[in-house]
Protein backbone atom coordinates (compact mmCIF):
# COMPACT_ATOMS: atom_id res chain seq x y z
CA UNK A 1 0.00 0.00 0.00
CA UNK A 2 1.33 3.42 -0.92
CA UNK A 3 1.03 6.58 1.14
CA UNK A 4 -1.17 8.04 -1.62
CA UNK A 5 -3.64 5.14 -1.31
CA UNK A 6 -3.89 5.86 2.40
CA UNK A 7 -4.37 9.59 1.80
CA UNK A 8 -7.01 8.90 -0.89
CA UNK A 9 -8.95 6.67 1.51
CA UNK A 10 -8.83 9.46 4.09
CA UNK A 11 -9.96 12.10 1.58
CA UNK A 12 -12.86 9.94 0.44
CA UNK A 13 -14.08 9.50 4.00
CA UNK A 14 -13.94 5.72 3.84
CA UNK A 15 -13.45 4.93 7.53
CA UNK A 16 -13.44 1.16 7.05
CA UNK A 17 -10.64 1.35 4.47
CA UNK A 18 -8.66 3.74 6.65
CA UNK A 19 -9.01 1.38 9.64
CA UNK A 20 -7.89 -1.60 7.52
CA UNK A 21 -4.87 0.32 6.24
CA UNK A 22 -3.89 1.31 9.77
CA UNK A 23 -4.13 -2.35 10.85
CA UNK A 24 -1.94 -3.25 7.84
CA UNK A 25 0.73 -0.84 9.09
CA UNK A 26 0.00 2.52 7.43
CA UNK A 27 2.35 5.17 8.80
CA UNK A 28 0.34 7.83 10.68
CA UNK A 29 3.26 10.24 10.77
CA UNK A 30 4.38 9.94 7.15
CA UNK A 31 4.22 13.21 5.26
CA UNK A 32 3.35 13.81 1.63
CA UNK A 33 5.19 16.26 -0.63
CA UNK A 34 3.40 19.18 1.12
CA UNK A 35 4.45 17.87 4.50
CA UNK A 36 0.88 16.95 5.41
CA UNK A 37 0.20 13.90 7.55
CA UNK A 38 -2.90 11.71 7.28
CA UNK A 39 -4.43 13.72 10.16
CA UNK A 40 -3.86 16.97 8.25
CA UNK A 41 -5.80 15.50 5.31
CA UNK A 42 -8.61 14.16 7.49
CA UNK A 43 -8.93 17.57 9.18
CA UNK A 44 -9.03 19.41 5.87
CA UNK A 45 -11.59 16.99 4.47
CA UNK A 46 -13.81 17.37 7.53
CA UNK A 47 -14.13 13.66 8.31
CA UNK A 48 -14.66 13.68 12.08
CA UNK A 49 -14.85 9.88 12.39
CA UNK A 50 -11.51 9.48 10.63
CA UNK A 51 -9.96 12.28 12.72
CA UNK A 52 -11.14 10.39 15.84
CA UNK A 53 -9.72 7.11 14.53
CA UNK A 54 -6.34 8.65 13.70
CA UNK A 55 -6.12 10.35 17.09
CA UNK A 56 -7.05 7.10 18.87
CA UNK A 57 -4.25 5.35 17.02
CA UNK A 58 -1.68 7.98 18.02
CA UNK A 59 -1.64 10.58 15.25
CA UNK A 60 0.06 13.81 16.35
CA UNK A 61 -2.47 16.69 16.58
CA UNK A 62 0.39 19.21 16.54
CA UNK A 63 2.09 17.99 13.35
CA UNK A 64 2.63 20.76 10.82
CA UNK A 65 3.36 20.60 7.14
CA UNK A 66 5.50 23.02 5.19
CA UNK A 67 2.68 25.59 5.48
CA UNK A 68 3.20 25.60 9.29
CA UNK A 69 -0.46 24.81 10.00
CA UNK A 70 -1.65 22.23 12.50
CA UNK A 71 -4.57 19.93 11.63
CA UNK A 72 -6.83 22.22 13.71
CA UNK A 73 -5.76 25.26 11.68
CA UNK A 74 -6.47 23.37 8.48
CA UNK A 75 -9.93 22.30 9.69
CA UNK A 76 -10.66 25.88 10.73
CA UNK A 77 -9.68 27.25 7.33
CA UNK A 78 -11.92 24.64 5.70
CA UNK A 79 -14.86 25.54 7.96
CA UNK A 80 -15.22 22.18 9.74
CA UNK A 81 -16.35 23.32 13.20
CA UNK A 82 -16.84 19.90 14.82
CA UNK A 83 -13.41 18.76 13.65
CA UNK A 84 -11.88 21.99 15.00
CA UNK A 85 -13.47 21.37 18.41
CA UNK A 86 -12.16 17.81 18.57
CA UNK A 87 -8.67 18.84 17.47
CA UNK A 88 -8.60 21.63 20.05
CA UNK A 89 -9.27 19.00 22.70
CA UNK A 90 -6.49 16.81 21.30
CA UNK A 91 -4.07 19.75 21.23
CA UNK A 92 -4.87 20.57 24.85
CA UNK A 93 -4.32 16.94 25.85
CA UNK A 94 -0.98 17.06 24.02
CA UNK A 95 -0.02 20.09 26.11
CA UNK A 96 -0.29 22.73 23.39
CA UNK A 97 -0.44 26.35 24.46
CA UNK A 98 -2.80 28.94 23.05
CA UNK A 99 0.13 30.63 21.30
CA UNK A 100 -1.16 29.56 17.89
CA UNK A 101 -4.06 31.95 18.42
CA UNK A 102 -4.53 34.36 15.57
CA UNK A 103 -4.08 38.08 16.07
CA UNK A 104 -7.15 40.30 16.21
CA UNK A 105 -7.93 44.02 16.29
CA UNK A 106 -10.88 46.32 15.63
CA UNK A 107 -10.79 49.83 14.16
CA UNK A 108 -12.30 52.81 15.98
CA UNK A 109 -12.35 56.54 15.46
CA UNK A 110 -10.30 58.37 18.07
CA UNK A 111 -13.46 60.26 19.09
CA UNK A 112 -14.88 56.96 20.45
CA UNK A 113 -11.80 56.34 22.57
CA UNK A 114 -11.76 59.88 23.95
CA UNK A 115 -14.97 59.05 25.80
CA UNK A 116 -12.78 57.05 28.20
CA UNK A 117 -12.08 59.42 31.12
CA UNK A 118 -8.38 58.50 31.39
CA UNK A 119 -7.69 58.56 27.63
CA UNK A 120 -4.26 59.93 26.93
CA UNK A 121 -2.44 59.39 23.72
CA UNK A 122 1.29 59.44 23.26
CA UNK A 123 0.59 60.84 19.79
CA UNK A 124 -0.55 64.45 19.95
CA UNK A 125 -1.50 64.85 16.29
CA UNK A 126 -4.50 62.47 16.38
CA UNK A 127 -7.83 64.01 15.43
CA UNK A 128 -11.27 62.70 16.35
CA UNK A 129 -11.68 61.40 12.78
CA UNK A 130 -8.43 59.41 12.76
CA UNK A 131 -8.76 55.63 12.92
CA UNK A 132 -6.83 53.60 15.45
CA UNK A 133 -6.89 49.90 16.34
CA UNK A 134 -7.72 48.20 19.63
CA UNK A 135 -5.90 44.85 19.82
CA UNK A 136 -6.74 41.68 21.69
CA UNK A 137 -4.34 42.74 24.46
CA UNK A 138 -6.29 46.06 24.70
CA UNK A 139 -3.40 48.21 23.50
CA UNK A 140 -4.19 50.83 20.86
CA UNK A 141 -2.07 51.44 17.76
CA UNK A 142 -2.15 53.52 14.60
CA UNK A 143 -1.35 50.34 12.68
CA UNK A 144 -3.20 47.05 12.34
CA UNK A 145 -0.01 45.38 13.56
CA UNK A 146 0.15 44.81 17.30
CA UNK A 147 3.04 46.64 18.90
CA UNK A 148 3.63 49.06 15.99
CA UNK A 149 2.90 52.76 16.40
CA UNK A 150 1.42 52.33 19.88
CA UNK A 151 -0.74 55.28 20.92
CA UNK A 152 -2.18 53.91 24.18
CA UNK A 153 -0.95 51.12 26.42
CA UNK A 154 -2.31 52.03 29.86
CA UNK A 155 -4.24 48.77 30.06
CA UNK A 156 -6.19 48.62 33.30
CA UNK A 157 -9.30 46.77 34.39
CA UNK A 158 -11.25 50.03 33.89
CA UNK A 159 -9.93 50.35 30.32
CA UNK A 160 -10.88 46.75 29.55
CA UNK A 161 -14.33 47.35 30.99
CA UNK A 162 -14.71 50.51 28.87
CA UNK A 163 -13.66 48.62 25.75
CA UNK A 164 -16.08 45.78 26.47
CA UNK A 165 -19.07 47.83 27.61
CA UNK A 166 -18.78 51.10 25.70
CA UNK A 167 -16.99 50.05 22.51
CA UNK A 168 -18.48 46.54 22.46
CA UNK A 169 -14.99 45.25 21.73
CA UNK A 170 -14.80 41.48 21.80
CA UNK A 171 -12.31 39.06 20.31
CA UNK A 172 -14.39 36.43 18.54
CA UNK A 173 -13.46 32.80 18.77
CA UNK A 174 -12.45 31.54 15.35
CA UNK A 175 -15.33 29.03 15.53
CA UNK A 176 -17.75 31.96 15.78
CA UNK A 177 -16.44 33.22 12.46
CA UNK A 178 -17.13 29.96 10.63
CA UNK A 179 -20.44 29.32 12.40
CA UNK A 180 -22.02 32.65 11.37
CA UNK A 181 -21.94 32.02 7.60
CA UNK A 182 -23.29 28.50 8.13
CA UNK A 183 -26.14 29.84 10.27
CA UNK A 184 -26.93 32.52 7.68
CA UNK A 185 -27.02 29.94 4.88
CA UNK A 186 -29.32 27.71 6.92
CA UNK A 187 -31.68 30.62 7.67
CA UNK A 188 -31.72 31.58 3.97
CA UNK A 189 -32.51 27.98 2.98
CA UNK A 190 -35.45 27.88 5.39
CA UNK A 191 -36.95 31.08 3.99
Amino acid sequence: MSQMEFIEAIKSGNRASVAEMIEAGADLSQQDKQGWTPLNWAAGSGHLEIVELLLERGADPLAMGRDLRTPQMIALAAGHAEVVKRLREAEAQAGASESSERKYCTAYHVSNLRRYPAWTSEVQDLTDDDVVFVHQDFTVTKSIWAGEDVVFNNVTDQWKEFCSNELRFVVPDALDLIAKPAEAAQTAAQS
